[in-house]
């Protein structure tokens, strides 16, 4: 599972909407964006923790972390997309480390990091069964994930609800949001039908985790997640 082929078309549409990313994701996600990443991460990273944010963009995961902790952590964005990385200023006084790269090929040690964070980002992995087995290899003993994504019901009825507001509604809610450029956002359609179901999820997980922690918001068409190694 994964988006395969289909990567890099959804990469070229990433760069494009770099300008409206954060406004538009605000609104499709129905202003939860901020508080989904919040109710994950709190309580479950500390002060001192080294953090591996994974398929960062501009480090939104990374700051809630540091808004969580007072700060006391050291940060690695890591995203495929220089311009992603570029344009982490806004957020961070202190700009952490960036590193360019994919899912599937970490340039990282074995056991070099506390938590990985990564928000909206796991659902573009071009193999996730090799995205999974990445991030185990780089958490330390006893160490986390915690994943923010869109969740696939595993209900039929839930499951249609979420499908219809992604092909239907989002594109009017992404229009509004970000003009012309924000009915790029059409393509994340195409990155849920590729995605698998929660329970999916969960069971993949669990194939290298020891652990894992599945919470639902939005009829189970978000999700947050944490895997313990």
């Amino acid at each position: 599972m994964g988006l395969g082929s289909y990567w890099g078309e959804v990469l070229d549409v990433l760069r494009d909407i770099i300008p409206i990313y954060d406004k538009v994701n605000s609104s499709i996600s129905l202003g939860k964006d901020v508080e989904h990443r919040t109710r994950a991460i709190k309580g479950r990273i500390k002060s001192g923790d080294k953090v591996l944010d994974a398929g960062s963009g501009f480090g939104n995961m990374s700051k809630t972390a540091l808004n969580i902790t007072s700060g006391d952590n050291e940060i690695m964005l890591y995203d495929p997309l220089l311009p992603m990385l570029k344009n982490t200023n806004k957020l961070f006084k202190n700009k952490p480390e960036t590193m360019c790269g994919v899912f599937e090929h970490m340039p990282f040690k074995d056991e070099q990091f506390d938590i990985a964070l990564s928000g909206y980002s796991l659902r573009d992995a071009i193999s996730l069964k090799t995205a999974i087995s990445e991030i185990h290899r780089i958490l330390k003993k006893d160490g986390k994930w915690v994943i923010v994504d869109l969740g696939k019901p595993d209900d039929s009825i839930a499951r249609f609800g979420v499908s219809f507001y992604l092909k239907i509604i989002l594109p009017i809610i992404a229009y509004r949001a970000g003009g012309k450029l924000g009915l790029k956002f059409a393509t994340l359609y195409g990155t849920y039908k590729l995605w698998p179901k929660n329970k999916k999820l969960e069971s993949m997980l669990l194939e290298k985790f020891s652990k894992v922690e599945f919470e639902k918001d939005l009829m189970g068409g978000a999700i947050m997640v944490a895997a313990y190694k």
